[in-house]
């Protein structure tokens, strides 16, 4: 039986299957396939014994190229900067495990962040390379995410959110809605926009359901309870705002803002407050609540006290 290649200090392997092409080695292949990974840096990897084939054997230079060979490779990025902010494990059991996530860390690697992941912070302290994310929040969300520890039960928890049998509550700061009467839902069509990261709204049939109420009202932002009935991507944002209050510091909705590289001055405002389910395992109810409260008017990450 083919074994997927362990983690390396927290991150999984990724892998290609070969596609057809004129290529005489493997490593002819990934460097068209890979224009911004350079030659020389495959050949690194290469001698690091950071590119293995199905089988689990080293790819070489001088490895044949074959259709549908199957490869496993490590991705690095050079001089990957460290997230400056912590996140908090809530519990762990056999089964599952409910980490508190910071905004600015992603859950797993994409694009510049590979090391600075969720996913891999919490394999390097747990020593679990079978840890796995049984949802996903966004890298500019903070809050919480759950894991799942143990493979043998974990289709009895990813159960819980393809079934909705999971209750998720958020809270937001977002400018006034004085004219809007609460508690409210917002239902709309959201497909793929452009640029391709951001959504958008069209007509057509709903795809995505929020209930939306208000906890606290200040002189120009409020602060919001959203529950999200479905689960579509970037959903609370896009619902926000086109109620005419985007969350706070949202840098992609309505429009795109520039944000430089390591900038963390202004996290945006929206947490994962509390999860609730009834357990697939035992049947006892369970609710967890993220430590992090948001801060309308402070330039940096969530804290872990104080009230607005």
């Amino acid at each position: 039986m083919r074994r997927r290649p362990p983690s390396i200090d927290g991150l999984a392997p990724s892998t290609l299957q070969l596609p057809p092409g004129a290529w005489s080695t493997v490593l002819d292949c990934l460097c068209e396939r890979f224009p911004s990974v350079t030659r020389a840096t495959w050949l690194e990897r290469m001698a690091r014994g950071r590119v293995v084939d199905g089988a689990g054997c080293s790819v070489t230079p001088a490895t044949p190229y074959r259709v549908g060979l199957e490869v496993h490779y490590y991705r690095e990025v050079v001089d990957e900067a460290p997230i400056p902010f912590e996140e908090v494990v809530l519990h762990a059991d056999a089964d599952l495990l409910v980490a508190d996530k910071p905004h600015f860390l992603p859950v797993t690697p994409s694009g510049g962040h590979v090391h600075e992941t969720l996913l891999g912070r919490l394999i390097r302290r747990t020593g679990n390379a079978a840890l796995a994310p049984l949802h996903r929040i966004d890298r500019e969300t903070a809050g919480l995410v759950l894991f799942s520890t143990n493979p043998e039960s974990r289709a009895r928890y990813q159960a819980l959110f393809r079934e909705r049998r999971i209750e998720k509550h958020y809270e937001a700061i977002a400018p006034a809605l004085p004219r809007v009467e609460f508690p409210c839902t917002r239902t709309s069509r959201i497909v793929s926009g452009e640029p391709f990261f951001r959504m958008q709204e069209i007509e057509g049939p709903a795809n995505s359901e929020t209930r939306i109420e208000v906890i606290a009202r200040g002189d120009a932002f409020w602060r919001y309870a959203l529950t999200p009935v479905t689960g579509r991507k970037h959903q609370l944002r896009v619902h926000m705002a086109a109620l005419g209050a985007p969350i706070a510091n949202d840098g992609v909705y309505p429009s795109v803002r520039h944000r430089e590289k390591g900038d963390y001055s202004a996290p945006l405002q929206l947490l994962a407050k509390r999860l609730s389910f009834v357990d697939p395992l035992s049947g006892v109810a369970r609710s967890f609540s993220s430590h992090f409260v948001l801060q309308p008017h402070v330039d940096f990450g969530p804290r872990r006290s104080s009230s607005w």
